[in-house]
């Protein structure tokens, strides 16, 4: 497993948006800006069951992230990664976690969405800046 190395792992504690990138069925690329948090060994991204990237990480467990530093956007972390679990369990709680992070309150759920917590466990991690 590669390694956020510590020279950019603050990056992963800001208010940094990752644009977390997945393939599509049809083999086409798709690029969606996320919330990501980090747990020291894992990053993690939360969405909704049943989107975009939900089904595609589910059917093609290979991702990439580019997550700039919004201090200077020079900075910023590039990783390959794959799907090491995907869990509903406690991603309510994660999404307002990551909700605080970015917005500064409770992420206003909606009684019917089911959130679920995608652990990228990285294979490739490079740095500018």
């Amino acid at each position: 497993m590669a390694r956020i190395p510590d020279s950019h792992a603050d990056i992963l504690r800001k208010k940094s948006f990752a644009h977390v990138a997945t393939v599509d069925a049809d083999g086409m690329p798709q690029v969606t800006p996320v919330w990501v948090d980090y747990d020291g060994e894992y990053i993690l991204i939360n969405s909704a069951k049943g989107r975009k990237k939900d089904r595609n990480m589910r059917a093609r467990g290979d991702v990439a992230l580019s997550i700039q530093d919004p201090d200077n956007p020079y900075r910023y972390l590039g990783v390959q990664g794959k799907i090491e679990e995907i869990t509903e369990e406690g991603a309510a709680a994660h999404i307002h976690k990551l909700s605080r992070k970015y917005g500064g309150r409770d992420y206003p759920l909606p009684p019917d969405e089911v959130r679920v917590i995608y652990k990228i466990r990285p294979t490739r991690v490079w740095t500018m800046g």
